[in-house]
């Protein structure tokens, strides 16, 4: 898998990591604002089962990508990214597939296997299931540090919501060595029409590429 596939995946998905296993051993002790703010963004996530807008990334070394995202809970996602980058990731319900346009090749996982599948599932509860290590309430935004060990790496998940409609603005995935990989979303519309077809993967490619070797 290329960098910016592997750190798109890593990133991206940050946004779900809400429920990750093995996380940290103590949760920081919240005060009612806190509280209060946390069920509010909780309840936001719940009430999103479609969303579709724009997306900035920015990598460790200043790198920048942009693309539009599409999603439709339970389970389907969609990153398409602007030229040059030639990388799509797309969940279908069961499997999530990195594919390289420019090398032509294509790795699937399952589903239950990667960060995002918090982010598809059916409810989200960051309350009950995240490991939250602190929560910063300002008049704009609300900022949350989630404590992060998984298979996919070990960190903290920065995530940023507007402090009026607890929307997510913002999410930074912090990484073991202290690598910060961002990604803003923008010109967002919730809850709208959405098209099946575009969480489609193609399994077959996959064979091909084994017959072309």
């Amino acid at each position: 898998m290329t960098s910016i596939a592997r750190r798109t995946l890593l990133a991206l998905a940050a946004a779900g990591a809400l429920a990750l296993a093995g996380l940290a051993p103590a949760a920081a002790a919240l005060d009612s604002q806190q509280k209060t703010k946390l069920a509010e963004v909780n309840s936001y996530f719940n009430s999103v089962k479609t969303m579709h807008g724009d997306f900035i990334q920015f990598g460790p070394n200043g790198e920048r990508a942009e693309g539009k995202f599409y999603l439709a809970r339970p389970g389907k996602i969609r990153f398409y990214y602007n030229p040059p980058a030639k990388v799509d990731i797309v969940a279908d319900g069961k499997s999530v597939s990195v594919k390289d346009r420019k090398l032509a090749t294509q790795d699937i996982w399952p589903l239950k296997e990667t960060p995002l599948r918090f982010l598809l599932a059916d409810r989200i509860n960051l309350e009950a299931d995240a490991q939250v290590a602190s929560v910063s309430v300002e008049p704009d935004l609300v900022t949350v540090v989630l404590a992060d060990t998984s298979t996919f790496g070990t960190g903290k998940l920065t995530l940023i919501f507007d402090a009026s409609t607890t929307e997510l603005k913002q999410w930074t995935v912090t990484d073991a060595q202290g690598y910060d990989t961002s990604v803003a979303i923008y010109n967002t519309t919730v809850n709208g029409p959405t098209n099946p077809t575009l969480f489609t993967i193609d399994y077959n490619a996959n064979t091909m590429q084994r017959r072309g070797k």
